[in-house]
């Protein structure tokens, strides 16, 4: 028997790739950044760890530290932890951090349904 995808609300398959991030209220704001790091990553989004507690629709971008390089996601969803929040971001764009290439030999094959 096949599970429908629309039970739980996800359409991508999510990887447990842990990615040393940077999070950012506004790109060009060093004051507003928070070191942090990815619970897990899709093609269109990413699942983060954060000390602060983020409103549903607020934009941040977060950028890969090893990289470097920016992208820009909304906010879907943040669940309280103990100590701290977990974040679902979804972007607009493809996810193109390096690290990811290695697990999506095909992007069609490997990034859709599951």
């Amino acid at each position: 028997m096949q599970i429908s995808r629309s039970l739980n609300g996800r359409v991508e398959r999510r990887l447990p790739i842990i990615i040393a991030v940077r999070l950012l209220l506004k790109a060009d704001s060093p004051a507003s950044e928070e070191l942090s790091y990815t619970d897990n990553v899709s093609l269109h989004g990413v699942r983060v760890v954060s000390k602060r507690s983020w409103r549903t629709g607020e934009f941040v971008h977060i950028e890969s530290v090893k990289e470097g390089s920016l992208m820009r996601g909304r906010v879907v969803y943040c669940q309280s932890l103990d100590d701290s929040f977990c974040v679902g971001l979804k972007f607009e764009e493809p996810v193109t951090w390096s690290l990811l290439t290695r697990y999506q030999p095909t992007r069609s094959a490997q990034w859709e349904g599951s």
